[in-house]
């Protein structure tokens, strides 16, 4: 009877805890959403994430990166009639007016112009097509494979979607140029166009981020918004605190919940996580021989890796070294050997780091040698095939003359 007792009671813990475990988790409003890691890319919390989705506006994350890596901040763009004719928020770009590639990057991600969008797609790949090409490849080089791009703004079509989890992973490869972190970042600037036609007005020159995050959140330092009728309010944030970055992604959310959800996502990755480094970066994991090797590889970690667990949680982990089988001397220094892999006590896996070779491993002198004499073999053989060859050849000769063949 006892015993029941005592079972029925840590069944009613364990359901409590779990209830309060969902408890803690924060209630989006948004239809889809995630939080990640910024550094290591561990997804903390996610609500439809793999579903596609309008992405408005934060499509622009995209054309920004792909921007900065097809061109120089320094290019004069001239705008094309196309960029004028754009439907959606803009800054008033004329046909042949002539900006910086900075200037119109701020513009884009600052005031989320779609003409400065379309003046930059047509710059760097001669169409708005062509340039939406570039943003497929781009992706999916990142790993957003979930996502299609049909143009360089965020303008509703059927077939530009993404997903919560593809745009975390294009936030956080965005995040990693410093040019692009310094602009989402901003929170005013002022470009400048001296080819704007000012009898029709004063041209936009002083641009705000339409992020209110970066003024109202403790730590905020990106990345954009979105909004169109068919995607809803949508929002890329990043924040950083004590040396931990995390990217929030909200979709088709409505109204001001579109802040309020990413400050409750940001706030439950920051309060409910502890990071735990489970590898330090040039740590020896293990040596072993290698064939052909003159001494044993000395494995060491390629970089540091760390995982988030939950705040109040014991750290529990299993890790298991992987050699790669095909290996043979000569190893370079820094050349990867394997990797070291970290898993939950069920088999779920953390993460992994690469292992690589802490100095140079040549050839054993007893591997030379038999090269050497396997040569030498080979290269004798070959001499007396020849020596035969040749030897049937004078024979067949000598033994029938011209005339008898």
């Amino acid at each position: 009877m006892r015993r029941l007792w005592t079972t029925f009671f840590c069944c009613l813990l364990l359901l409590f805890s779990q209830a309060a475990q969902a408890a803690s988790q924060p209630q989006i409003l948004g239809k889809a959403a995630l939080l990640m890691d910024a550094r290591n890319g561990q997804v903390l919390y996610q609500k439809n994430a793999s579903s596609p989705m309008y992405p408005a506006s934060t499509t622009k994350i995209l054309t920004a990166i792909i921007a900065l890596e097809h061109s120089r901040l320094d290019e004069v763009v001239t705008v094309p009639r196309e960029a004028t004719r754009v439907e959606g928020s803009a800054i008033g770009l004329q046909e042949g007016e002539r900006l910086t590639m900075e200037d119109l990057l701020y513009a884009l991600l600052l005031a989320s112009a779609n003409d400065a969008a379309v003046a930059i797609a047509e710059h760097v790949a001669g169409s708005v097509p062509a340039f939406a090409a570039l943003m497929n490849e781009k992706a999916r080089s990142i790993g957003a494979r979930s996502s299609n791009f049909q143009n360089p703004s965020g303008l509703p079509d059927p077939r530009h979607y993404t997903t919560a989890y593809d745009l975390a992973l294009i936030a956080r490869y965005a995040m990693h140029n410093p040019v692009f972190r310094t602009i989402v970042s901003t929170r005013f600037k002022q470009i400048h166009r001296p080819d704007a036609d000012r009898s029709k007005g004063p041209p936009q020159e002083h641009l705000w981020n339409h992020n209110r995050l970066l003024s109202r959140y403790e730590g905020a330092i990106g990345v954009k918004t979105g909004y169109t009728i068919e995607a809803g309010q949508c929002l890329v944030a990043a924040a950083q605190r004590n040396d931990r970055e995390l990217i929030a992604v909200i979709l088709n959310s409505q109204g001001a919940a579109v802040y309020s959800d990413a400050r409750a996502l940001l706030d439950y990755g920051f309060s409910a996580f502890k990071p735990v480094q489970l590898a330090e970066k040039g740590e020896k994991v293990s040596s072993f021989s290698v064939t052909g090797g003159a001494e044993k590889v000395e494995a060491i970690t390629g970089n540091s890796f760390y995982f988030n667990f939950p705040a109040g949680e014991k750290p529990s982990f299993e890790q298991k070294i992987v050699v790669h089988q095909d290996l043979r001397a000569p190893l370079a220094t820094g050349q990867k050997v394997g990797e070291l892999v970290f898993t939950r006590a069920g088999g779920k896996e953390l993460g992994r780091v690469d292992l690589v070779s802490a100095r140079a491993v040549g050839t054993s002198v007893t591997r030379r040698w038999s090269t050497w004499v396997l040569g030498a073999v080979v290269f004798l053989v070959a001499l007396r095939l020849r020596a035969m060859m040749v030897h049937r050849w004078r024979w067949r000769r000598l033994r029938y003359p011209p005339y008898l063949r």
